[in-house]
C-alpha cells in the first residue's frame, strides 16, 4: 500500500471529490483518479460510492479511514523525528477559522516567524468542521477551532475565548419575531 495513496484516499474522503481533492492536493483529477483505482485494485472491494454530487465513503472505505488518518500523521511524525536537530526548521501547517486568523494571529505568527525563521509556515482558513477534518488527515499540523472538541487522536488546548455580545433590545426583536 503507498502511502501517496492512503494519503489521497483521505483527501477525497475529506473533500467528497476528485475534483476538489485535487485543488487540495495541488495536482490533477487523472492522477487522483489512478491512486483512488490502484487502491482500490490493492484492497479488493470499492472504497467510494460515486454519484452526481461527489463521492461517499462505502463501508469498507469507513473502516478503512481511521487506519488511512494514522499512516498519515505516522508518517509526518516519522518525518519530523529524523529533522529534528533541536532547531525548529521545514513545513508549519496551521488553519484557523477567519476572523481568528484576521483579529488574534497576525501578531502571534510575526512573532513565531521572528522566534523561528527557518520554519517555513502556511495558513489555512476553513470552518471548524473541515480544519478538524484536515488535523486527523495530516494535512495541517493543528489548527484553531470553535471548541471544544473531544476526539480520541486530538489534544485540544484552549488558545483564547471569546464572548458574544448581543444589544438587549436587538435580543428582544429577534425573539418577537422569530
Amino acid at each position: 500500500m503507498e502511502l501517496s495513496d492512503i494519503k489521497t484516499f483521505a483527501a477525497v474522503a475529506r473533500a467528497g471529490g476528485i475534483t476538489r481533492a485535487a485543488e487540495e492536493l495541488n495536482t490533477v483529477q487523472s492522477n487522483v483518479t489512478q491512486r483512488i483505482k490502484a487502491l482500490e485494485a490493492e484492497i479488493g472491494t470499492p472504497l467510494f460510492e460515486r454519484h452526481s454530487r461527489g463521492m461517499t465513503l462505502t463501508a469498507a472505505g469507513k473502516r478503512l479511514l481511521p487506519y488511512a488518518r494514522k499512516m498519515a500523521a505516522l508518517s509526518n511524525e516519522a518525518v519530523l523525528a529524523a529533522r529534528d536537530d533541536g532547531e525548529p526548521k521545514g513545513p508549519l501547517a496551521i488553519g484557523s477559522m477567519e476572523t481568528t486568523a484576521a483579529v488574534r494571529l497576525p501578531p502571534l505568527l510575526a512573532d513565531f516567524h521572528r522566534r523561528f525563521p527557518a520554519v517555513r509556515l502556511t495558513l489555512r482558513t476553513a470552518t471548524t468542521a473541515d480544519l478538524v477534518a484536515s488535523v486527523l488527515d495530516g494535512v495541517l499540523d493543528g489548527a484553531f477551532v470553535a471548541g471544544p472538541i473531544e476526539h480520541a487522536d486530538l489534544v485540544a488546548t484552549s488558545a483564547f475565548r471569546e464572548e458574544l455580545v448581543v444589544h438587549h433590545s436587538g435580543f428582544d426583536s429577534l425573539a418577537a419575531t422569530g
